[in-house]
């Protein structure tokens, strides 16, 4: 995907954005790349890709969500996505989550650098990050980090009553919402809408799962990761 392709398909399949905020994603995906070189941030090394498999899959929110006067975390954000384009391209308040310090340190500097006002990132475990923002959030965002079972008890937790969890998958989105159902039940959420869109190139398929937080989530949750992962909800 070139860098015109990259544009025309955010304008028209995702939202219209100003030529100030096109730029910004390209630098972002350029110190990207830089970086990349000196210590691993991500897999996908080639521009063409990055554009499409990063920068358009990070956007896709936006299509469906208003993040305005919203706080928002990112959890398993790893080298900033989607967290950082989104708080490039919107005016919500950003907090991107992940358990590797040299990553949230790049993500830092990249914010300071470029003097981006609605985005901070900070190192923890989702599971330790929840005692210190209990049900905070407005919305919550998981891309590419966990089955959904799993994802459900780490970032429930950090959701308002009547917050909004938007789960980031691929092909086999609606195959988790089946094994998820207990999670949802015992965390006190439901589906309430799955988003189907596919990239404009690869034509891959893409799934948002929109979960909403009826109740107050139980205060025995997020267990410690080993015995989530052992003993999936």
């Amino acid at each position: 995907m070139t860098r015109e392709e990259l544009f025309l398909s955010i304008k028209e399949n995702i939202a219209p954005l100003s030529q100030e905020r096109l730029d910004a994603l390209e630098n972002l995906m350029r110190v990207t790349l830089e970086t990349n070189e000196k210590f691993n941030l991500t897999a996908i090394k080639v521009e063409e890709d990055f554009r499409e498999l990063m920068m358009y899959d990070s956007l896709i929110p936006l299509k469906y969500f208003s993040f305005e006067n919203k706080r928002i975390l990112d959890v398993g954000t790893g080298a900033g996505y989607p967290g950082l384009p989104l708080a490039i391209c919107s005016s919500g308040n950003f907090i991107l989550l992940d358990a590797t310090k040299k990553k949230v340190d790049h993500i830092n500097n990249y914010i300071k650098e470029n003097r981006i006002s609605n985005a901070m990132a900070v190192n923890y475990r989702a599971e330790e990050f929840a005692n210190y923002e209990w049900e905070q959030f407005d919305y919550v965002i998981a891309r590419a980090v966990a089955p959904l079972n799993i994802l459900l008890e780490l970032c429930i937790p950090f959701l308002k009553e009547g917050g909004t969890f938007i789960a980031m998958k691929g092909s086999s989105g609606e195959e988790e919402i089946s094994s998820s159902k207990h999670a949802l039940k015992v965390l006190n959420s439901e589906v309430k809408e799955i988003y189907i869109d596919y990239l404009p190139i690869r034509n891959e398929k893409r799934i948002l799962i929109r979960i909403i937080k009826n109740k107050s989530t139980p205060n025995k949750y997020p267990r410690d990761y080993a015995e989530i992962k052992k003993n999936p909800l």
